[in-house]
């Protein structure tokens, strides 16, 4: 049986869609198929990914992405003080995995979009010691040294992962793409399982005296949370692990292992905030802390450029 001419036309149509389909699909996560808002909103996090694999590397091997991942860093400068922490056997094990799977992250972030090098971070006893200065309002004696200890350590992880956390979720809503959407949830899923694990290790002795303070390791939370609100300056998107039984969950419980709004959802935060958090100042414009010369990707830039 002969096929008519307008068979043969419909047929050859189906043919070409489907090609074309299939060219799509083995080519969408170039990232040049994505909304410029997408890339924008993707790329961004790659700041505080940069500062989670360099400091839980150092942190559990004393060494960064230059001898694990030297194609990850884009040429980006290393970072300023960082080292090997003094870590239990059972601690450091469980952030050299943190470390591989933000390096992971790192991978997962640029297979979607161009990104950025590895911008400059301070990671020094002394950066970490004028936050928790800050957070108290008195510098503490002798100054915090996040690499001593186990406790000192895990305090530190509290400062900065967080932070992190309520970026993606503050994200998600934004992005158009599905395909952005879910890579954002994936990330989210092992930043909140991290976070999980930090605050479950600290809250197990929450109320034992952090040496050589007087002050207590709940205490150092609080304090640390209270500065982030602060510094955000966005209401309160962080809660320390010991609050009021107003804030508790259901308001029926002061323990907090897991921080959330009223209704225990994850607090969301935006770029801006969590520039103004992640420099110390207060300003999305005015860089420093952990960020000497800013951070880097259209977003951050974008205010730097307003400041100039």
């Amino acid at each position: 049986m002969e096929l008519s001419s307008s068979s043969t036309t419909t047929g050859l149509l189906i043919i070409n869609v489907f090609l074309l389909f299939l060219f799509t699909s083995a080519t969408v996560n170039s990232g040049s198929n994505l909304p410029k808002c997408d890339i924008n909103l993707l790329e961004f996090p790659l700041n505080l990914e940069y500062f989670e694999a360099e400091y839980f590397l150092f942190g559990s091997m004393g060494r960064g992405l230059d001898s694990i991942r030297p194609d990850l860093t884009g040429g980006g400068p290393p970072p300023i003080g960082a080292k090997k922490a003094n870590l239990s056997s059972l601690i450091n094990d469980i952030i050299t995995q943190f470390a591989y799977q933000e390096v992971g992250h790192l991978r997962a972030i640029k297979k979607m979009v161009k990104g950025f090098p590895r911008p400059l971070l301070n990671l020094s006893s002394e950066s970490f010691a004028k936050v928790m200065n800050d957070a108290f309002g008195i510098p503490l004696s002798p100054p915090f040294d996040p690499y001593a200890n186990d406790i000192n350590y895990l305090i530190s992880c509290y400062v900065i992962p967080y932070v992190g956390l309520t970026g993606y979720v503050g994200a998600n809503p934004k992005l158009q793409s599905p395909l952005s959407r879910k890579l954002v949830a994936g990330l989210l899923g092992v930043e909140s399982g991290q976070d999980a694990v930090i605050r479950t290790l600290l809250y197990e002795r929450a109320k034992e005296k952090v040496t050589p303070y007087e002050m207590t390791l709940a205490e150092f939370t609080d304090k640390i949370s209270g500065l982030r609100n602060k510094l955000g300056k966005n209401g309160v998107k962080d809660e320390g692990l010991v609050v009021s039984i107003d804030e508790g969950a259901e308001k029926k419980i002061k323990g907090n292992v897991l921080a959330g709004d009223e209704d225990s959802l994850a607090y969301g935060r935006t770029p801006r905030e969590i520039l103004r958090i992640v420099y110390g100042s207060g300003a999305e414009d005015v860089p420093g802390g952990f960020y000497p010369n800013g951070a880097d990707g259209a977003i951050a830039k974008g205010y730097l450029k307003r400041r100039r």
